[in-house]
């Protein structure tokens, strides 16, 4: 089992499975329906000191879920590469009419998580501040997925995270559950079963369950995302990597019937 701390102390001691320049894009299911693309590209931030590491993550629906409801977001999150805790979360959320723009700092002097929220179209709701107690070390809610891609998958075994989304910080348990090959737009590749306890836990008032296919290699890309909620299930698949690392191996390979059978399997 492997704690936040020890987890984020680890990091310092061993290259990292991603690096800046990786983009990391996803088709977004809904269901039986396409619903759009997420992407994740990590870079050094230029905006502070050149240490750190910045992931900004755009979603976008596409097709006949924008006429249901049209979702432009977009998330930049700052995080040390030494220790991989977070420094900062900013979010602009625009999904159907709701319009927000959030930002968390991380102040690990002051042990406090800042919460500084509005509408950027000047609604009625009021700007709301918020402060909160948080250990030496957090994760946000984008930073935990490299968090966990830094550390040693193994079937049995947890990963422990302290996770801070501008109000308590919680303990997310991630277990390592199975070990299997899955079929993605990138080929067939061997894969972890990662099972975070973030619904009744991180989302509180949420009910459902996040399973994410990690693959089982040096890179633990997310292959695989799924979150299982009162209206359907979420996928978002990896579609590319760019650039791929190199001799690694991510053209589509056609699937023998066996291992098709065991890949729909695994959506289950």
């Amino acid at each position: 089992m492997v704690g936040a701390n020890a987890g984020a102390q680890a990091a310092k001691n061993k290259l990292l499975p991603f690096r800046p320049g990786e983009t990391l894009t996803y088709n977004v299911n809904w269901s039986i329906f396409p619903a759009g693309k997420l992407t994740a590209t990590l870079a050094r931030d230029k905006k502070g000191s050149g240490d750190a590491f910045v992931v900004t993550t755009t979603a976008r629906s596409q097709g006949f879920v924008s006429l249901l409801y049209n979702v432009q977001d977009e998330f930049r999150s700052v995080f040390d590469p030494e220790t991989l805790c977070s420094k900062q979360i900013s979010k602009q959320i625009n999904e159907g009419r709701r319009h927000k723009m959030t930002k968390i700092t991380f102040d690990s002097h002051r042990g406090l998580a800042i919460l500084d929220e509005h509408d950027p179209d000047g609604g009625h709701e009021n700007p709301k501040h918020d402060e909160h107690e948080i250990p030496p070390c957090v994760q946000d809610i984008i930073t935990a997925f490299y968090f966990v891609r830094s550390q040693p998958l193994r079937v049995g075994h947890d990963v422990k995270l302290a996770v801070n989304d501008g109000s308590k910080t919680t303990r997310v348990v991630a277990a390592v559950t199975a070990r299997r090959k899955i079929e993605t737009p990138l080929g067939i590749h061997e894969a972890l079963r990662v099972e975070p306890s973030v619904f009744g836990n991180l989302y509180v008032k949420r009910k459902g369950k996040l399973v994410i296919w990690f693959s089982d290699d040096e890179y633990h890309f997310p292959l695989r995302i799924t979150a299982t909620l009162k209206l359907g299930a979420i996928t978002g698949t990896l579609a590319s990597v760019s650039p791929a690392p190199p001799g690694y191996s991510l053209a589509p390979t056609p699937a023998r019937e066996t291992e098709k059978k065991q890949s729909a399997s695994t959506l289950k």
